[in-house]
């Protein structure tokens, strides 16, 4: 009988994911699912033939220099991988993949969720209600944005971006978006593109941050750029918090040149700037951009296809490195 494979699993993964990676790998899990330091995912990854890892885990390249030699293969449980040195995996000959195409539509639909929230200030009425300050119905009281017949532009029309578009048509939003390349007509459906994304800020009412993280987009929205856009827009980020120059979006904030925004990812995540907490007029969550079960059990099975691919011989169906 053949060896089953190796694997270290860095966090806690759904159940239905954790019964098909047990049944064909012989695996380490994380029972408390804490955060691992670099140090004991590198004494954890001793003896391993590959590592399923996840956006906490920074795999750096001190790190990948260090990793023991048996490893092979890193699978990780995200679209994304800003945590991944690619460069340094693809120097030491390891392989490595992600999780795109299954988190879509989940992600468009918060989106959704925050443009909605902030604009209706979501977060003030359910407040209210909580605290019981909401005392009687008003013709003024709490009023927000109407997003019907909005503008809506969108800085990244990948898959999430078209998807969030699609949504939002749906409210009779004018869309404009900027991408680094034009997209068919039969996939802008009538948006209309900008060559530069400072072209398009002015004709935002609303925000859709939707573009990969990475050192050409880290701070991207800064007060140069807020201040192109409307008075009283609203911003929604679903993309990576470093997208955003925290400083400059809450100043905006405060001084009323932005209505609100709606906001699931932010910059050193969880510790995210505490000026946020003291907002009202921002709608927040805690990353919960793919949090569906059905969207989790399918990014896991999309790893373990990589990993049964590479330890088959085969190629990698989501290539990396």
């Amino acid at each position: 009988m053949t060896a089953r494979p190796k694997l270290l699993i860095t966090r806690r993964l759904p159940d239905a994911v954790t019964k098909r990676v047990s049944a064909h790998y012989e695996v380490e899990l994380n029972a408390d699912d804490h955060v691992m330091s670099a140090d004991e995912l590198l004494t954890r990854a001793q003896g391993k033939d590959a590592l399923l890892v996840t956006p906490v885990d920074k795999i750096t390249p001190e790190l990948v220099e260090k990793l023991p030699a048996s490893i092979k293969m890193i699978a990780t449980f995200s679209v994304g991988f800003e945590h991944i040195n690619v460069p340094a995996l693809k120097a030491k000959g390891i392989k490595a993949s992600n999780t795109p195409d299954v988190l879509t539509d989940a992600t468009a639909d918060i989106a959704l969720l925050l443009l909605l929230g902030a604009a209706r200030r979501a977060y003030e009425g359910e407040r209210a209600v909580r605290e019981g300050t909401w005392k009687s119905w008003s013709t003024v009281y709490m009023l927000g944005v109407h997003a019907t017949g909005k503008r809506l532009g969108i800085f990244g029309m990948g898959r999430i971006g078209q998807a969030v578009a699609k949504r939002a048509r749906a409210f009779d939003m004018t869309i404009h978006y900027y991408n680094r390349s034009r997209l068919a007509p039969e996939l802008e459906q009538g948006a209309i593109y900008h060559k530069t994304a400072e072209d398009m800020l002015p004709h935002c009412d609303f925000l859709s941050i939707n573009a990969p993280g990475g050192p050409e987009t880290q701070h991207w929205l800064n007060a140069d750029r807020i201040a192109k856009m409307p008075d009283g827009a609203i911003v929604v980020n679903t993309a990576r918090g470093g997208l955003v120059d925290d400083t400059a979006l809450i100043a905006a904030l405060k001084s009323g040149k932005l209505f609100a925004a709606g906001l699931d990812v932010f910059e050193n995540e969880p510790n995210l700037n505490p000026a946020y907490r003291e907002l009202s007029n921002v709608f927040l969550l805690p990353h919960l951009g793919s949090a569906t079960i059905d969207t989790r059990n399918a990014m896991g099975f999309k790893a373990l296809d990589n990993l049964d691919a590479f330890f088959a011989g085969r190629a990698l169906i989501d290539p990396i490195a």
